[in-house]
């Protein structure tokens, strides 16, 4: 059956991931494709590879484009992104793109912290429970890639796309429907890329702009079909017309949650499975009592009882559940009793203040990088009550100390090496060192992947870890 994109003269932005993946995904539909990258090739895409073709930071070609595909690197302000518009060339997002061609359904995650782990408990959830799913989007693999690695179209359609969503991808995905969607958390973030906070939110709620009451086919169960299902945390404000025609619940830490995570468990206001009460699902283990996770559980519960898993099946994946790493991840405790943190995920000043509300006080801080926020004066007061001491590295090293030298000390080291070396002279028993920047990691490390690892192989060395 032709779809809207089939046969069109294509044109994707960015040579990453995502762009090839939309690439092999448009010449499988018969397009012409031409892919325009800034940089030089870095996934695999070469001149004419499988009739596709490149062009390296030139302009954008002249002729007559059907549809830009843009990776999420490509601003709304950039040059090629401005061009295709005065053009009249519609622009859409690789996850917009995936979504459109795949036949299975989608269970999506929004927020601004912890949404990896969260789709990695749900994907892993439902296939321990016999429901197929994969990990998509910003965690797992594209959509696109998914949609071209699923030929089986019956067994397709009974799968989950447990995919992590952008505020970058959410620009050109106007028609992006999941039938169970997220918003995990709000906190001010990428505001180097977005006009203010504003624009932000309502990015984020754009997820949920399509979603409706329209009743899809239900894994099993007594219920043949089911509604899609919104979840929003509790205390954030939900546009009434997406409150009118989605079934929306809440999840939190409030007594009138609909979903209320309390210390190791998950209580139900009001859900039943078949005559079976249930009201509160055991968290196993101490993973979920740091704050983030706890509530991506009050999340999951529901999304993964919507979607067709068990009681029994939920409590199995939480028993079997085990955080991504870099994520307030304990690296191990010294011979002196010194605890030593990698959070070098927190790639925001909001995260960073969460990690140090997480984790086991005093804290000896190493922080700094590229600031993607402008104000630093909200970290004083919860720096003063615990910290002893922050380590700065990187790009805004010195912005970080002119703001926040009155409240606690800070001392500048420039690389994470050094920082590393002097926190470990310094740090005393029931002390935490911790790594959790507040800033992007480009100006030092390739990712914040990079960074927390040479931080892990650091520590151990030092520590004896």
């Amino acid at each position: 059956m032709n779809k809207k994109y089939d046969g069109l003269n294509a044109l994707v932005l960015g040579a990453g991931v995502s762009g090839v993946w939309a690439a092999r995904l448009l010449l499988s539909r018969r397009c012409r494709v031409t892919v325009l990258d800034e940089g030089k090739v870095k996934f695999g895409i070469r001149n004419e590879e499988l009739g596709i073709r490149s062009c390296w930071q030139g302009a954008l070609p002249d002729e007559a484009f059907d549809v830009c595909v843009a990776s999420p690197a490509f601003a709304l302000g950039h040059r090629w992104i401005v061009e295709c518009a005065a053009r009249g060339i519609p622009v859409i997002s690789e996850l917009e793109l995936g979504a459109h061609y795949w036949c299975g359904k989608i269970l999506a995650v929004t927020g601004s912290k912890g949404k990896s782990s969260l789709v990695k408990l749900c994907a892993n959830t439902l296939n321990a429970a016999g429901i197929a799913a994969s990990p998509a989007g910003n965690y797992g693999i594209p959509l696109c890639q998914l949609v071209l690695e699923q030929s089986d179209v019956n067994q397709t359609k009974k799968m989950w796309a447990v995919t992590e969503v952008s505020s970058f991808q959410m620009e050109h995905s106007p028609t992006f429907h999941p039938q169970i969607a997220i918003l995990l958390n709000f906190q001010p973030d990428h505001l180097d890329r977005h006009a203010d906070f504003a624009e932000y939110r309502a990015l984020k709620m754009r997820m949920f702009a399509n979603m409706d009451k329209l009743a899809w086919p239900h894994q099993k169960g007594s219920c043949a079909v089911s509604r899609d299902l919104a979840l929003f945390p509790s205390g954030v404000d939900v546009d009434p017309a997406i409150l009118e025609r989605t079934t929306c619940e809440r999840f939190g830490d409030a007594p009138d949650c609909d979903w209320r995570y309390v210390p190791s468990a998950v209580r139900s206001k009001h859900y039943c499975e078949e005559t079976a009460p249930l009201g509160s699902w055991p968290i196993a283990g101490a993973w979920f009592d740091n704050g983030v996770l706890g509530l991506a559980a009050a999340a999951a519960v529901p999304a993964l009882l919507h979607a067709g898993v068990g009681a029994r099946a939920i409590e199995e994946g939480f028993k079997n559940f085990r955080p991504l790493a870099h994520r307030v991840q304990t690296l191990g405790t010294d011979a002196r009793g010194v605890t030593w943190v990698d959070d070098s995920k927190a790639t925001s000043l909001t995260a960073l203040a969460a990690a140090l509300r997480m984790v086991k006080k005093p804290v000896r801080l190493i922080a700094g990088g590229v600031l993607k926020e402008n104000d630093l004066t909200f970290l004083k007061e919860v720096l003063a009550e615990t910290t002893q001491k922050v380590y700065l590295i990187g790009e805004c090293a010195g912005k970080m100390a002119d703001v926040w030298a009155s409240s606690v000390p800070c001392e500048i080291y420039g690389t994470i090496e050094c920082a590393v070396s002097a926190v470990a002279q310094d740090a005393q028993r029931d002390e935490t060192v911790l790594l959790s920047p507040g800033t992007a990691s480009f100006d030092q490390f390739s990712s914040y992947r990079e960074r927390g690892e040479r931080f892990a192989r650091l520590a151990r060395a030092v520590a004896g870890l």
